[in-house]
């Protein structure tokens, strides 16, 4: 019977991602690949954009005579990795891929030996002057610390040795512009390859958002926004959370509240502790060492855990993300959430803490979205 109840799984797992695939004219578009489909061909046009093929265009990869390996390759000459990086200078902005479409973002892969906080990722779809993605580099890939921290997930990968991998479908019909800006004072040396797809959209395809937000400290007896002010048809498929503890003893007592289509004072969805919703529980202990257990798993993850070092490092800080891959919160008009911070004080009574608090939110809507509310200066980004 447990066999019988797995091969079902499988195949409705199968089936959902197979019944996704056709575009508006009834063929097979290409997108959403998964194990249960990969034979079945498509017209899609498979392009990427990398320091060694600026436009993306067919046949024009691996043409440079000039960049960051021209010494290297000067015995060889071209076609022999003469521009595999790009050096981005401070306070400028590099746009990384102008793509016409339609089409898909399918992966994005990229190392830098910049400040992760103080480069700042975003995408304009079919010509928007406001960007619908706008997050520090780092959140963006579920690293908010600055520090490596190896992530397993389906959506965000984060491989030795900070190597950043995005699995996020982002579809576009007539453009995409995705840009990388140096706020820092020192220059950055970028990596980076944007793999995408040239093929039509289904017309229920949504655009992919992505928003920072930071609490710093989080002011007394207030939730934490993760996201606000979305106007428009959609899903929410992800949040990640760099949290630094300024108190002693557990901090995670908060409750995530998503308010949906009209909500008042009371959410629809409301959770019952930090730790529970981003899929551990009590207190991510193992109750063995007695200390907090690091995790990554495809849908949720404590991928980081940045201990006192008895010096200057002397807080708690922690990395988490959850996504909503199998479980997307849906709204149709409105969107808000919010998440808690909360402790224990004496007699048993929750402590509303003022922690460091800085989110990423992750959803897909319809267009055009509400503008997104100023991100913070450098110095509010700042990690210190």
């Amino acid at each position: 019977m447990k066999k019988v109840f797995c091969c079902l799984a499988v195949m409705l797992l199968i089936g959902a991602a197979g019944a996704e695939q056709r575009d508006p004219k009834g063929g097979y578009n290409g997108l959403n690949l998964s194990m249960g489909n990969l034979s079945r061909l498509s017209r899609a046009k498979s392009r990427s954009i990398s320091p060694e093929n600026w436009s993306g265009e067919k046949g024009q990869g691996g043409m440079a005579v000039t960049g960051t390996g021209v010494l290297a390759a000067r015995d060889l000459g071209q076609g022999w990795k003469v521009s595999p990086s790009f050096y981005l200078w401070p306070r400028r902005t590099l746009t990384m891929a102008d793509i016409k479409g339609p089409g898909a973002i399918q992966h994005l892969w990229l190392t830098t030996t910049g400040n992760w906080r103080f480069l700042i990722l975003r995408i304009y779809w079919d010509g928007e002057t406001r960007p619908s993605v706008e997050v520090p580099l780092g959140d963006f890939f579920a690293s908010g610390w600055g520090q490596v921290a190896q992530i397993s997930s389906l959506a965000v990968c984060v491989n030795p040795g900070n190597a950043f991998n995005c699995y996020w479908e982002m579809p576009f019909r007539r453009s995409c512009r995705m840009t990388l800006e140096n706020l820092d004072d020192q220059q950055t040396l970028l990596y980076y390859q944007v793999d995408y797809t040239l093929t039509d959209i289904p017309e229920d395809a949504a655009y992919f958002h992505a928003q920072f937000r930071r609490s710093n400290p989080l002011p007394l007896k207030t939730d934490h926004v993760i996201l606000d002010g979305v106007r428009g048809w959609g899903q929410y498929v992800g949040t990640y959370i760099a949290w630094g503890v300024h108190n002693r003893g557990w901090w995670g007592e908060g409750e995530i509240k998503f308010y949906l289509d009209g909500d008042g004072r009371f959410p629809t969805i409301c959770g019952t502790g930090t730790e529970d919703y981003f899929c551990g529980s009590y207190n991510f202990e193992n109750q063995e060492t007695r200390r907090y257990q690091e995790f990554t798993t495809p849908y949720s993850g404590l991928a980081q855990v940045l201990r006192p070092d008895g010096l200057y490092a002397s807080q708690q800080r922690f990395s988490l993300y959850r996504w909503h891959i199998m479980d997307p919160v849906r709204f149709e008009q409105d969107l808000r959430v919010t998440i808690q911070a909360l402790g224990w004080r004496s007699a048993s009574r929750y402590l509303p803490l003022q922690d460091d608090i800085a989110s990423a939110a992750f959803w897909y809507q319809t267009e055009p979205h509400a503008a997104f509310p100023p991100l913070p200066g450098k110095d509010r980004l700042e990690i210190n």
